[in-house]
């Protein structure tokens, strides 16, 4: 009894072996799809978001990495910009439709903006206790007392909707975070894409 078993063990194992083989081939064979390639310069671009958001939290003490998150907000479009030439020309043989290009720039900023959620949610839930908003309503109130007539009333309006957010618990700051990462990154795939495209040229 123990002979079979143990030849059955053998043929399994063999086969179990096999088709990982054939499976894996099969997985490098394939070309992969421009969610995959958009997936890939997304969560380099959520990473690139996540440190700069570090930054901005930092930046209420050290100055200068207040203005670095700044700059590094700046870039972003430009990041973008050098991301889709990359797959434009790395896997697509140097050519780029409007739409393709417009589709992969959404996807991207998508999974980038999905990536970046998670750092956002571990900050608020975990290490923020009110420390952002309550920094920001702080500054305000401190340049409302410089000011007179409709500024004054306009910082009253700022601090009011800070206070709201204040209010938001970390799921509700989260999420309201990746509908406006997804709206950007809307808006600026639209330039993206129009820069990015080139027509085969004819021989």
């Amino acid at each position: 009894m123990i002979f079979p078993r143990f030849i059955y063990f053998l043929c399994r194992k063999n086969l179990l072996l096999h088709y990982n083989y054939i499976y894996r081939k099969d997985m490098e064979d394939k070309p992969k799809t421009l969610q995959e390639h958009a997936m890939r310069f997304g969560t380099m671009m959520g990473i690139f978001w996540i440190i700069k958001f570090s930054f901005l939290p930092m930046g209420f003490k050290t100055p200068l990495l207040q203005l670095l998150f700044i700059f590094m907000t700046l870039f972003v479009p430009i990041l973008g910009y050098i991301y889709i030439r990359k797959y434009r020309e790395r896997y697509c043989g140097g050519e780029l439709s409007f739409i393709r290009g417009w589709v992969f720039s959404l996807y991207m900023y998508f999974f980038a903006s999905l990536l970046t959620a998670a750092a956002h949610y571990i900050y608020f839930r975990f290490i923020d206790n009110g420390y952002l908003m309550g920094t920001y309503m702080e500054q305000l109130e401190n340049l409302k007392s410089t000011l007179t007539g409709d500024l004054e009333t306009s910082i009253d309006q700022l601090i009011q909707n800070l206070e709201t957010i204040a209010s938001m618990s970390a799921l509700q700051l989260t999420m309201q975070l990746i509908f406006q990462n997804i709206f950007y990154g809307a808006l600026l795939s639209l330039p993206t894409a129009l820069l990015a495209m080139r027509r085969k040229k004819n021989p």
